[in-house]
């Protein structure tokens, strides 16, 4: 099947796991394995790609963003597509996900749509280590401020996910160092890659997947194939598990 006949509307999920959300990552990367030009994602996906996205979107609860992600590009979970809006309101779910970023320093910029923009809800995800003068600043913008411990605030931002916003499915749209920490930790259920028929170049690597730090993970994570669609955009969508 070409992926422009692919819709992501009518994708199935497995029930999440017992005790946290359902967990997919969604990126898009270049031939050469780059994942940023001149510091954003965009450009490296086509029309296409950008519309199998929102598509994704919509079977998911909240839509999750590292800082660096939302520097670079800004996070929303718009879906931008009355149609789509209406597929989720006719299951019972909100038009849109909830957004979600999470920061250890607090540096969000105060512009972005995920702040100016009510269409949404949204929430930020503050690491303890951050002064609380950054939290009581962050607040005074609307958003929700969840702290979460040094250390472990990617599972305890799941743990509230699920416990505080009743979220089943959670999809995360970058950064390289979320992914990195997500997939160590275990808590990452499918990957949805875009290959991009594009080359990059440059002389700094941007993996969709950098571990924390310098922390090196000795064994690779193993994930085996749901689909792979060509498309004559020449991109090819693939969608793994992890096992």
């Amino acid at each position: 099947m070409d992926a422009l006949e692919l819709r992501y509307t009518e994708l199935t999920f497995p029930e999440p796991p017992a005790d946290r959300p359902f967990t997919a990552i969604n990126m898009v990367m270049s031939a050469d394995g780059r994942t940023v030009v001149a510091g954003t994602e965009r450009g490296l996906g086509s029309p296409l790609d950008q519309r199998l996205m929102r598509e994704l979107r919509v079977h998911f609860d909240v839509v999750m963003n590292g800082a660096a992600t939302f520097r670079a590009s800004g996070t929303s979970a718009r879906l931008n597509d009355p149609e789509l809006e209406r597929w989720r309101t006719e299951r019972g779910m909100a038009p849109s996900p909830i957004a979600a970023v999470l920061t250890r320093s607090g540096d969000l910029p105060e512009s972005r749509r995920f702040f100016t923009d009510d269409g949404f809800d949204a929430v930020v995800y503050l690491s303890s280590s951050a002064p609380e003068r950054v939290r009581r600043e962050l607040e005074s913008r609307g958003r929700p401020v969840v702290v979460v411990p040094e250390g472990r605030e990617t599972p305890a931002a799941l743990d509230h996910m699920r416990r505080d916003l009743g979220a089943r499915r959670v999809l995360i749209e970058g950064g390289a160092v979320l992914n990195g920490e997500l997939v160590r930790r275990g808590l990452v259920d499918e990957f949805f890659l875009t290959l991009s028929p594009k080359v990059v170049g440059g002389d700094s690597a941007h993996p969709a997947v950098q571990w924390p730090g310098d922390q090196r993970v000795e064994e690779m994570r193993g994930m085996e194939l749901v689909h792979a669609r060509p498309a004559s955009t020449g991109e090819v969508f693939l969608r793994y598990r992890l096992v």
